[in-house]
């Protein structure tokens, strides 16, 4: 199950690349348009708006994946290791929780917008939403394995405590 999470972290890492350039150039081509010939594409401002969305939700999932998210340890650091298994598990089903929160509310959202096109370029508005239906289902698996990981005791002592200190560490 591990390397099948790492292989679609890569995908995901790969995706968010392509979305991230894409984005960059259908900015740059609309900014070039708009200041040298004083026009420019409607459709860009939204697909990349869109794009932003998704790079952003896909690069949390690479995130939590790769406990790349900051946080503090001032507590659970003064834990011994009983207590510390402990708050990780309460935090990881915390975090399934909102995950499915999350889900929920996103996929209304999906389906309430399936049939809503965009004004720029007529796609459903649910293409939008939808990237909240993918972290929610993502980010589920992968606290679902480490919740799976930390009950079965197959984490060690170091990784009981799973955020960064500061971004110098990441």
């Amino acid at each position: 199950m591990n390397r099948l999470l790492s292989r679609y972290c890569q995908m995901l890492e790969v995706v968010s690349v392509v979305l991230l350039a894409l984005m960059v150039a259908l900015v740059f081509a609309n900014v070039a348009l708009r200041y040298l010939f004083n026009s420019g594409i409607t459709v860009t401002e939204e697909l990349s708006r869109w794009m932003f969305v998704w790079t952003t939700f896909l690069g949390g999932i690479v995130a939590l994946r790769h406990h790349g998210h900051l946080g503090t340890e001032f507590l659970v650091g003064r834990l011994g290791p009983k207590g510390r298994k402990a708050c990780l598990a309460v935090g990881y089903l915390l975090m399934l929780f909102v995950c499915w929160l999350l889900f929920r509310g996103a996929l209304d959202q999906t389906i309430l917008n399936w049939n809503v096109s965009a004004p720029s370029s007529g796609a459903s508005l649910a293409w939008f939403y939808a990237a909240g239906v993918v972290f929610a289902v993502s980010a589920a698996a992968i606290l679902g394995v480490e919740l799976l990981r930390l009950l079965t005791g197959r984490l060690r002592d170091e990784d009981l405590v799973i955020i960064r200190e500061s971004e110098d560490h990441a």
